[in-house]
């Protein structure tokens, strides 16, 4: 695959040389995985990883000593980056920008790996186009005192409900607790609007499972319920690409899968040493997801009715984003009420 030096192996990947430096230094204790089997795992699932991330702006969440060690998020573009691999210009909610990379050849993918790269957070858009998402992405999330085996169960009346409004969903395991349904869609749409149509789902699910789904934003309202995680979908918030390694002692993945297999499927079933072997079986079980964009216009329509007649509006935003026009006050529940009666002893 490569020829090596004292600290360093040349790895080839699709014909470019990548330099894989410390290959033998471990990365995953509890099973012995080093840099070397993240590389090839990558380079494995390459075709894949790259669909999940080509042309879009990903930020790096590195290990540089493995998983024990030390990790931080990488939004900007590394001083180093090779001429070779693209970035595209995002913009934050602060208003600030920020060049970022887009792994478009699986060389990219273990370049990055080489830096302590487990996971890839890639964002919604292409760099062609930043404003406009082309996923729409669906976080399902477990809370205390439920699990995957929930979060299966609302994917599965997700999935119903994603038919009706003539949105085509692809789930995977998020390669922890929950699962992930990304549906792709036509990029006319701005990021206020497509979480408007996450929060406009996620009321559905609840409506329909008002025991079980939760949209709530606060964790002292959501119970033991499966959480829509609307602001997954909010301008900077990304989930895990499919095929990305997560940071957890066993080496899960976050696993594509047809929507068939998910009631069976379990997150252990995939992880670095198994994945390259389904993928070599059954390939990119993903691999057609761009071809069939969707149009939102029916669930806005959802969301639009959830408005005028039930009076819901917008939900809060995560704690680092501007105050948005019409978003309710980002007071925790309980500290508003006790406020309110600490206000009203003192008037009294």
């Amino acid at each position: 695959m490569g020829g090596a030096s004292r600290n360093a192996l040349d790895l080839d990947v699709g014909g470019r040389t990548v330099r894989l430096s410390h290959p033998d230094r471990v990365y995953f204790p509890e099973r012995g995985f080093t840099k070397l089997d993240l590389a090839r795992y990558y380079i494995a699932v390459g075709d894949g990883i790259v669909r999940a991330l080509r042309e879009r702006p990903t930020t790096l969440e590195r290990y540089p000593e493995g998983v024990t060690g030390e990790s931080f998020y990488q939004k900007r573009a590394p001083k180093n980056l090779p001429d070779w691999i693209p970035t595209g210009r995002i913009a934050f909610p602060s208003g600030r920008f920020a060049d970022e990379i887009c792994p478009d050849e699986p060389a990219a993918v273990v370049w990055a790996a080489n830096l302590g790269c487990l996971t890839f957070h890639p964002w919604p858009v292409r760099r062609g186009d930043t404003e406009h998402p082309d996923e729409l992405r669906i976080d399902l999330d477990p809370q205390p005192g439920t699990d995957y085996t929930d979060a299966v169960r609302a994917a599965g009346e997700l999935h119903e409900l994603l038919e009706e409004l003539g949105l085509c969903g692809w789930p995977k395991t998020s390669g922890g607790r929950g699962v992930h349904v990304f549906v792709p869609i036509v990029p006319e749409w701005t990021f206020p609007q497509v979480r408007r149509a996450a929060i406009a789902i996620g009321r559905e699910l609840q409506r329909r499972a008002p025991e079980r789904v939760t949209t709530a934003w606060w964790k002292e309202e959501r119970g033991e319920r499966i959480f829509v995680d609307y602001n997954q979908t909010a301008r900077d918030r990304t989930i895990a690409s499919a095929y990305s390694v997560r940071p957890r002692p066993r080496a899960p993945v976050s696993a594509p899968l047809r929507w068939a297999e998910l009631p069976d499927a379990r997150p252990e079933d995939f992880d670095l040493s198994t994945m390259p072997g389904r993928f070599a079986e059954a390939g990119d079980v993903h691999a057609g997801m761009a071809d069939r964009p969707c149009r939102l216009d029916a669930v806005l329509e959802l969301a639009e009715r959830d408005e005028r007649d039930h009076g819901l509006g917008d939900l809060p935003y995560p704690p680092d984003h501007p105050k948005a026009a019409g978003e309710p006050k980002r007071v925790q529940p309980s500290r508003a009420k006790d406020r309110g009666v600490r206000r009203g002893r003192t008037s009294g």
